[in-house]
């Protein structure tokens, strides 16, 4: 069998992408200046913060972090140095998975040829994605745990997007869900929650069969919520929305951390869940948040979203204190009881606040 080597890493070592929205300062709309914005970066952050699928967007990258600690450090600077950048060139940062009033079809995408040619196949689906989202890697030593950790965690992905929720907004119209963005995704091929493989080789198999049929060119097409990413030795977990507030993508961060620690632990074989069950809770994660109803696809227990996220933060509380990362806790909770973005931002537009009152509002949340 043809080889997709996974390169191993330090386990549970972190790396975050934050993708965010970038604005012109005075009409808070879309701007397309992100190539004129990534030309004024000095060489040692073009690593570090690149351009996207469009020019309206513009994703930072961490270093390959030992912490959450370090997380909340390298995103300190490159937040604040993105920020200037873009106020030199009279934008702004926003925050949230989609922009309330753009329109897709003012966008341009990025130049690069990857996205050209993905852009050319997907045609409008490809257009009206106009969404950012936050992805965590975690650091893993072998393919095969990497594999187990990509089957365990599926049964968490909808309550991961339930408390980042963001993006309730598209075009100027209320979506009535509470992640459009996942819908939008899910229009992507080879998107969603991915199948259970088992074994590092029915992955590779998959994998190299796709490859070789000319479906992908390569692992990173494919745009799972969760999988493994062979060149950089980790798991890589792709269904949040982009929380409104910095502590907030800090909690989520060292909440993905010990889910993938806890899981990387579990003896025996991974189960498979019932793939409807599965989607179920995702679509009652998108469409409701943490009101949603939340079935556990084992026990067949039926809860809100809100109360299995507490569940699941109360079992890893140990996982937690063993990172170091016991702090973030709080915040976890604080989300599940006082809402996501998507509430904030539905909450303000209920007081009377028009789009852009309300984007210089969630703005202004960013640092709190």
């Amino acid at each position: 069998m043809e080889a997709i080597e996974f390169r191993k890493s330090v386990p549970f070592t972190l790396g975050v992408e934050v993708e965010f929205q970038l604005l012109d300062r005075v009409s808070l709309d879309l701007s397309q200046r992100a190539p004129e914005i990534l030309d004024s970066l000095p060489e040692i952050l073009q690593n570090r913060i690149k351009p996207e699928f469009i020019r309206s967007m513009i994703e930072i990258n961490t270093e390959i972090c030992r912490s959450v600690g370090e997380v909340e450090e390298n995103l300190l600077v490159l937040c604040r140095e993105l920020e200037q950048r873009a106020h030199e060139h009279g934008c702004l940062l926003l925050s949230t998975s989609l922009h309330p009033f753009a329109r897709y079809d003012d966008q341009i995408p990025s130049p690069l040829e990857r996205y050209a040619r993905i852009m050319d196949e997907l045609q409008l689906v490809g257009r009206r994605f106009i969404t950012q989202g936050l992805h965590v890697h975690v650091g893993i030593d072998n393919g095969e745990t990497a594999i187990r950790v990509c089957d365990a965690i599926r049964i968490y992905l909808p309550l991961l997007l339930a408390m980042t929720t963001s993006s309730p907004y598209y075009q100027g119209e209320d979506t009535g869900l509470h992640s459009y963005r996942a819908k939008l995704f899910e229009a992507l091929p080879l998107a969603g929650i991915p199948d259970y493989f088992a074994t590092w080789t029915n992955f590779r198999r998959t994998a190299l069969l796709l490859i070789r049929c000319g479906i992908i060119h390569q692992v990173r097409d494919l745009w799972w919520d969760v999988r493994p990413h062979p060149d950089f030795g980790t798991v890589e977990i792709r269904i949040c929305d982009l929380p409104s507030r910095f502590d907030e993508i800090i909690a989520v961060t060292a909440l993905v951390q010990a889910l993938v620690v806890y899981l990387s632990r579990v003896k025996g074989p991974i189960p498979d869940a019932n793939s409807q069950i599965l989607r179920s809770n995702k679509w009652q994660a998108a469409r409701h948040g943490l009101a949603g109803r939340f079935v556990d696809p084992f026990a067949l227990e039926n809860r809100s979203q809100a109360e299995a996220a507490a569940a699941l933060i109360q079992t890893l509380e140990p996982t937690f204190s063993e990172l170091g990362t016991g702090e973030q806790v709080a915040a976890l909770h604080r989300i599940i009881s006082q809402g996501t973005s998507t509430d904030r931002q539905r909450a303000l537009h209920k007081e009377g606040m028009d789009f852009s009152a309300l984007i210089n509002e969630i703005r202004r949340e960013f640092w709190l």
